[in-house]
């Protein structure tokens, strides 16, 4: 007696082999996906905390006079800031807004919205004031951190440009100087 051969097709969806590398193929896009999305997220969370860090550090010398007494241009300032950022920011694109009163009720803590031009740049211009002693000042730095990852990257960026606007915000009651 003899066998009669099995037809191709029936052949094919009767294999097993290959089985593991389909089902991996059909898992490994959604968990690229999530990984890419995870690391983006820790470097947004990260450098916020540089931003914060700096601009803690640079306030400091708004609180105890030496911008004031020095006379510091909002550009001088601003370099000075950047000098406390990790070299990942641009100094170019760092925005920085201070504000001052008299008491702390009369200070203006609404958020600054960005104004885009057609190249996706910013066209806001900034306020610089940063008081006498005994002042209220609020000191705002923004950053439009790049996000990368495309379609992955899904709810990380906030602004039109599909960047994520990074706002550090101290306030603070200035010291009296000399």
């Amino acid at each position: 007696m003899t066998r009669r051969p099995i037809p191709r097709e029936i052949r094919f969806w009767s294999n097993k082999r290959g089985a593991t590398a389909v089902e991996f193929a059909l898992i490994a896009t959604p968990l690229i996906a999530l990984v890419l999305a995870s690391l983006q997220t820790a470097v947004i969370f990260f450098f916020d905390q540089a931003l914060q860090t700096a601009t803690q550090k640079t306030a400091r010398t708004l609180m105890t006079g030496s911008v004031q007494t020095a006379n510091l241009t909002q550009t001088q300032f601003q370099t000075a800031l950047c000098a406390n950022l990790p070299s990942q920011f641009q100094c170019s694109k760092v925005m920085v807004d201070v504000e001052s009163a008299v008491s702390f009720p009369a200070i203006s803590t609404a958020p600054l919205v960005l104004t885009y031009n057609g190249s996706n740049n910013v066209t806001n211009t900034w306020n610089f004031n940063p008081g006498v002693a005994g002042s209220i000042v609020i000191m705002r730095v923004m950053y439009d951190w790049p996000v990368v990852g495309g379609p992955f990257a899904i709810g990380l960026s906030n602004q039109p440009n599909g960047s994520h606007l990074m706002v550090a915000t101290v306030v603070f009651k200035n010291e009296p100087y000399q």
